[in-house]
């Protein structure tokens, strides 16, 4: 194994950098009244303001100017395919660089590899349908979301109970949707309801994905879920009443919408771990700041053993976690089975950004129970990054299930 970084990703990493120092950053301080907190960028229902969505709308189509909103996309999209030990090296330098979520850089320079963006869930619709939407998505002008999760099916996808019914050459679907990222400022949805009953009753599939355009009548995003101490946020309940979806906007093959969902898990649970690895650094990064500048007893707190053995702990954790993304993603990219592999760096990155974060907010004592330097902010983030793409738990339930069924090599 070369643990070399791919120079097409030192290049990316460094390019994209530059990008956000010279065109996002300034966007960012002429706009400080708008984006500086939280009570200026979202409105009294938790939705961002459209001004703040402007900003990222210009964000997104200048990233793609530039090359850097499409570099993951499948080259069948018009991307640039680069690989997973890309992946992960970009976005982990992105997060050292920039810190926790900033509102016009994460999600909008780079979007998710899977659920926004050039996502390969779009090689399997129809090219016609394709054709209508493509242009508008890889240039950044429009977005999408994943309209998976239900309030009664989470963790246990095969529970949703949306329902699609066929009528004609349509179907019609009615339900609910919750915790759907990007769902109230998604142009498109890719829908996921049950068209074959009996078959999802016993649990052998029978839901199907609809593309979905989000301004078709019977499809409203009816309220924002704010979360962890956020005054909004980008996930919504999604209700779906008597819309109706033409039968050539199914995605993929009828009955058989789950195994496209499955399609993006390493990808994005390994841009999580990155994201992971990259907010530490970050966070390691202002606590040895920190401990050589404040002082206390006429020394450096550096140079307390207390204090020292934190930052040792931080750097031990995130050189351990940096190590398990690697090796997990050089899986991945040459096609190996690597669900056990994926499971264990998920759980393992954001239980160590916990620590780190939690560690880097000690070292600053009450500057880190502010948030004038960012810390309590990326401590909240990394509380929250344990719940989505599949929580701690059912991570540890699919490495035990994958160990119990033989699969053994670590």
């Amino acid at each position: 194994m070369d643990f070399e970084v791919p120079e097409e990703a030192r290049h990316a990493a460094e390019g994209l950098i530059q990008f956000i120092d010279r065109y996002v950053v300034p966007l960012e301080e002429k706009h400080d009244d708008l984006l500086g907190t939280e009570r200026a960028r979202y409105d009294e229902t938790g939705r961002l303001r459209p001004e703040v969505l402007e900003l990222r709308r210009q964000v997104r189509v200048e990233s793609a100017r530039a090359g850097f909103y499409t570099m993951f996309g499948d080259p069948g999209l018009g991307g640039h395919g680069l690989s997973e030990t890309s992946l992960v090296h970009v976005q982990e330098e992105l997060t050292r660089h920039c810190g926790p979520h900033r509102p016009l850089i994460h999600e909008n320079v780079i979007p998710s590899v899977f659920t926004n963006g050039l996502s390969p869930l779009l090689l399997h619709l129809r090219p016609e349908v394709r054709g209508k939407y493509l242009d508008g998505i890889a240039s950044g002008e429009k977005t999408f979301c994943f309209g998976l999760s239900e309030p009664d099916a989470g963790s246990d996808v095969q529970r949703i109970r949306t329902k699609a019914v066929r009528d004609g050459d349509a179907w019609v679907v009615n339900g609910t949707k919750q915790w759907i990222s990007n769902a109230p400022y998604a142009d498109y949805c890719v829908l996921f309801a049950v068209t074959d009953p009996e078959a999802n009753r016993a649990r052998r599939g029978g839901i199907t994905a609809f593309f979905v355009d989000t301004s078709w009548p019977g499809f409203e995003c009816s309220s924002v879920i704010s979360i962890l101490g956020h005054s909004g946020s980008n996930i919504g309940i999604v209700t779906l009443d008597e819309l109706r979806i033409p039968d050539d906007h199914i995605v993929g093959t009828l009955h058989d919408g789950l195994a496209l969902a499955l399609l993006g898990i390493s990808r994005g649970r390994l841009s999580m771990s990155a994201l992971c690895v990259g907010t530490a650094r970050w966070a390691l990064g202002r606590a040895v700041e920190y401990a050589n500048q404040r002082q206390t007893f006429d020394r450096p707190i550096g140079q307390h053993q207390a204090v020292q053995m934190m930052l040792a702990e931080m750097a031990m954790d995130i050189y351990s976690a940096k190590a398990t993304v690697a090796r997990t993603a050089w899986l991945v990219e040459r096609g190996q089975k690597s669900v056990k592999e994926t499971s264990i760096t998920k759980a393992l990155c954001t239980e160590m950004l916990g620590r780190v974060t939690d560690m880097a907010m000690q070292v600053h004592g009450g500057m880190g129970l502010t948030n004038e330097l960012r810390i309590e902010e990326a401590w909240r983030h990394a509380r929250a990054l344990r719940i989505p793409d599949g929580t701690a738990e059912i991570q540890r339930r699919t490495i035990a299930l994958r160990l119990l069924r033989g699969d053994t090599d670590l």
